[in-house]
């Protein structure tokens, strides 16, 4: 847990105490955690973020970034000061105007205390003015912040934000965005949504970025580089964004060959899901020595490493389906990340019966079968795996196994009525394992418990009728192509 900072001397306390009108005395600091039992210090209580505007500069040869914030907030309790999540060096803070008192408090806090204490319920923009260096910052031991040859990237899960702007950095909190960054020209800038415009000025080309829906901040993305952009429009009507570095090298056609078949897989996923939810869509592979992909909103990061073997469009229908199952929908605690993972692997599955190269059940038998009930992937449980599993395979693949128990257990009609419902039903907001289950029970009229139980929160293999078991299943084409994207996360 982390401490906060407090002011030195009881007496220097009793004196602010005393110098607080009658009217505030009611008022507290807001809490330096959202609330989430799997990490305790992130996101902020006390207020709600609406939107983040971000108007940046960056040198890509020094690692230098500068800029201002301006978020834009309400409050949700009586508030003498809250907090931010961040780690860059701040040099201003302004909150409605007036000049804000802050101090940096455990490993990514930063405190931020108004002039006059905020009523709940107030409209509040806060200006945060900061400069860094942000591979040379780190907490709890890491960094997300990932240097490239011609520049940087931010993408990382749970957290990436605290490298580059200051946030209320959890699922529940999510916002829109405009994110402006001025670079040296000809280099580009690559981030979610739709590109509003470029405009170059002595030197400099400032790139801006508009999100305009709900975003949590663990999908916001950054990248600067010298990248190849590409564009197109999906049958569908969705406008697709791609980007490449110039030196991706022998990984260069396998990566084109998955990624440049976004809009395609988009429509096909649109077909079990509904509409696709955002402005665009799309995804860009820098030169990072990372080996996961990440479904950054509208704009999905991959890694080279993820077509080293040649080309796969198992991981990019994972990653996209996870802007309906993550970011459309998002979790309401990173304890609900089945929600995420299980459906996203799920998606491949799909893929890989559309594909001829192995049914759900095949796969579901496969994996079945592949691990004996005295192996540790059944003590790993999905629907609440801690933080020390949030990303084991077993959320994965067992999670998956759930997702095919469901629809074995319900029939198709209703199964794929409640895989399209749910992103209509929770659109551009947060949702639980729990929510889950009751939207289940609702569209198909069955209780569900005991499936879900089983399959989701019981650290033992569940036992199947023996009609469904097979042994020893021979193992589906498409699993070596699944396989490769144990890493994505």
């Amino acid at each position: 847990m982390h401490r906060r900072i407090l002011a030195p001397g009881v007496l220097a306390a009793a004196s602010l105490l005393l110098a607080i009108p009658a009217s505030a005395a009611s008022h507290g600091p807001g809490a330096p955690g959202i609330g989430d039992p799997y990490y305790p210090d992130y996101g902020n209580g006390g207020y709600d973020v609406s939107h983040y505007d971000l108007r940046l500069q960056y040198q890509p040869s020094t690692d230098e970034l500068s800029g201002t914030a301006t978020i834009l907030a309400r409050t949700t309790q009586d508030l003498s000061s809250f907090d931010l999540d961040f780690l860059l060096d701040v040099s201003e803070v302004r909150v409605n105007g007036a000049t804000a008192g802050f101090a940096s408090s455990g490993q990514h806090e930063l405190v931020v205390t108004p002039k006059t204490p905020l009523a709940k319920g107030t409209p509040i923009t806060v200006v945060v003015r900061y400069s860094g260096v942000p591979s040379t910052k780190s907490a709890y031991g890491f960094t997300t912040w990932h240097r490239t040859p011609d520049g940087a990237v931010a993408a990382d899960e749970p957290e990436a934000a605290w490298w580059w702007f200051p946030s209320n950095d959890h699922p529940l909190d999510k916002a829109t965005y405009d994110v402006s960054v001025a670079v040296p020209d000809g280099t580009q800038v690559i981030s979610n949504g739709l590109l509003q415009s470029t405009s170059s000025k002595l030197g400099w080309t400032r790139w801006t970025w508009r999100q305009n829906k709900p975003q949590a901040t663990y999908l916001a993305t950054l990248a600067v580089g010298k990248f190849d952009i590409t564009t197109s429009t999906s049958e569908g009507g969705v406008p697709v964004v791609n980007a490449y570095s110039e030196d991706l090298g022998d990984n260069d056609g396998a990566a084109r060959a998955s990624v440049e078949r976004t809009g395609e897989l988009v429509d096909w996923l649109s077909g079990y899901f509904g509409p696709y939810p955002f402005s665009s869509a799309g995804g860009y592979v820098p030169n990072t020595t990372t080996g996961y992909a990440l479904e950054t909103q509208t704009r999905v990061y991959y890694s080279p490493k993820q077509f080293a073997n040649g080309s796969n469009t198992s991981v990019v229908v994972h990653e996209l389906a996870h802007q309906w199952y993550g970011d459309d929908v998002s979790l309401k605690g990173w304890k609900d990340i089945w929600l995420n993972e299980g459906f996203a692997r799920y998606a491949q599955w799909l893929w890989s019966e559309h594909e001829g190269e192995g049914t759900t059940q095949e796969l579901a038998d496969y994996v079945y079968a592949s691990h004996p009930a005295d192996d540790a992937f059944w003590t790993v449980k999905p629907g609440d795996p801690g933080p020390d599993d949030q990303f084991d395979i077993a959320v994965y693949d067992r999670g998956a196994l759930a997702v095919q128990a469901l629809r074995n257990a319900v029939g198709d009609d209703a199964f794929f009525a409640i895989l399209k419902g749910w992103p209509r039903e929770h659109a551009y907001g947060n949702a639980s394992v729990s929510d889950f289950e009751a939207y289940a029970e609702k569209v198909s009229g069955k209780s569900l418990g005991a499936l879900f139980d089983a399959w989701l929160f019981e650290p033992t293999k569940p036992v199947v009728p023996a009609a469904e078991t097979v042994r020893a299943p021979a193992q589906p084409k498409s699993w070596k192509k699944i396989e490769a994207t144990n890493d994505v996360h």
